[in-house]
């Protein structure tokens, strides 16, 4: 592993426990053609030669963090902007004028404040291509609100209050129109300090339960 490996030069600090995680979750995108993965929080630049490692050459890496010092981290294939990723506007300028291009990845691993992991998804998780990964880390303390905000997401996905019977179908299948949660993300994921949101290849627009047999509950004749 690069992390194991390493012992000199730009450094990495993660939870070791972490690193399960991002193969099961990026893995299937690896080779992926075009691959765009965004890092927020450059740090000491370490993490961006992981990420070159782990995805190859091909991959276009993108770090942001509000120190324009990291763009000494720069080079053929790894772009650095400098931006608060707690500043909507940032966001919105560089996805508007193609700075950066539509993600197929993020990882969060910036300033790692509630306030900052909310408005970057927020912003970005519009703008991820269908199948692509949102990766909080560090979400830390039982009282987080961002954590709190993904629970009610979690919430919402099991959301069924707009349910209705299909009456001009013959077998009364059940109907749910989606929520904006249920119709975008394919799955939501909740580890220690880290949330992992899978997007939907397209968009779902409601969720059905057909019927599908002549026979009910037999064992009541």
């Amino acid at each position: 592993m690069f992390f194991d490996a390493k012992s000199d030069g730009r450094g990495i600090w993660k939870w070791r426990h972490y690193f399960d995680i991002y193969h099961r979750h990026f893995a299937p995108l690896r080779n992926r053609v075009g691959l765009v993965v965004v890092e927020i929080g450059v740090y000491s630049g370490g993490s961006l030669d992981m990420w070159r490692d782990y995805f190859g050459p091909s991959a276009q890496i993108y770090g942001i963090d509000i120190e324009s010092a990291c763009r000494a981290y720069e080079q053929p294939g790894t772009h650095i902007l400098t931006g608060d990723q707690a500043d909507p506007f940032f966001w919105r300028r560089v996805l508007g004028d193609g700075t950066l291009p539509a993600p197929d990845i993020v990882i969060d691993d910036g300033g790692h404040t509630p306030t900052q992991q909310r408005i970057a998804m927020e912003e970005l998780l519009p703008h991820i291509r269908p199948g692509g990964v949102y990766l909080c880390e560090d979400v830390h303390g039982t009282l987080n609100a961002f954590g709190g905000m993904i629970g009610g997401w979690a919430l919402a996905m099991n959301d069924v209050s707009h349910m209705q019977s299909d009456l001009a179908d013959p077998n009364k299948r059940l109907v749910v129109p989606t929520n904006e949660v249920q119709a975008t993300c394919d799955s939501l994921h909740v580890y220690p300090y880290v949330v992992v949101i899978e997007k939907r290849n397209r968009r779902l627009p409601e969720l059905r339960a057909p019927k599908h047999g002549t026979q009910w509950e037999p064992f009541l004749s």
